[in-house]
């Protein structure tokens, strides 16, 4: 992939308006845009293709986690809308994920890429003492574990944090998708994410697409933002 093909800009906006308004902008510069909860949640699947119609490829960012017969449902939906690719929480359990795969596969959405949530970036290892996990998991031990769990279910990768991407190559190979946000150019504030990274230290990780948002979404002119981060990973 080249530079821009790895880059994923996250069009987190409350309106359809916004949303078409930035894809418009930036779809034939990078590989891949994304639809999250807030977009979707407001205009439904019909942004989805939209969007698609920008020219990048559509990534639609529900993180599906419930149990196997609604998350197979909604998979299906999610493809049909003309995403590309979806993502699930690995946490549901092997029994959600291998329904996930399977309703893609019966719907002949071979060429979709299902991946899975392992830990959100939101969560450093303080967040977690207030979770039921094992104090000694370390949060890089936790997402090794749920990529090797969705590697085995026959998913195409993991969305994880860049401080996570060692231990899943390690474990899961180079041919595993990684799909790494928490993305800040250097001088970025980190805002609402605490695992974080700069877009050459994701790549040199190891990361294959990088999903970015506000630094270029928020900048003053979003398209030079791009490039400036296309110009630090090339």
């Amino acid at each position: 992939m080249t530079a821009a093909e790895r880059i994923c800009v996250a069009l987190d906006f409350p309106t359809r308006e916004e949303t078409l308004a930035m894809a418009r902008r930036l779809g034939s510069r990078v590989g891949w845009l994304k639809v999250g909860l807030e977009a979707f949640a407001a205009e439904g699947p019909s942004l989805v293709r939209e969007v698609a119609g920008s020219g990048a490829r559509v990534f639609l960012d529900l993180k599906f986690h419930d149990i196997p017969a609604t998350v197979a449902g909604a998979v299906a939906s999610a493809a049909r809308s003309g995403a590309a690719m979806v993502n699930v929480h690995a946490s549901g359990g092997r029994a959600m994920l291998e329904a996930a795969r399977e309703a893609a596969t019966r719907a002949g959405l071979e060429r979709l890429r299902l991946i899975a949530v392992t830990l959100l970036t939101s969560l450093d290892a303080e967040a977690l003492r207030e979770l039921p996990v094992s104090p000694s998991d370390a949060p890089h031990d936790i997402a090794r574990k749920l990529a090797v769990l969705a590697k085995s279910c026959g998913l195409d990768g993991v969305v994880c944090s860049a401080t996570d991407l060692p231990e899943i190559r390690k474990a899961c190979g180079s041919e595993f998708l990684t799909v790494v946000p928490g993305i800040r150019p250097a001088g970025a504030g980190v805002q609402d994410q605490k695992r974080v990274a700069t877009p050459a230290a994701a790549v040199a990780a190891g990361a294959d697409i990088l999903v970015i948002g506000r630094p270029i979404t928020g900048a003053k002119d979003p398209v030079e933002a791009l490039e400036g981060i296309v110009a630090q990973i090339s």
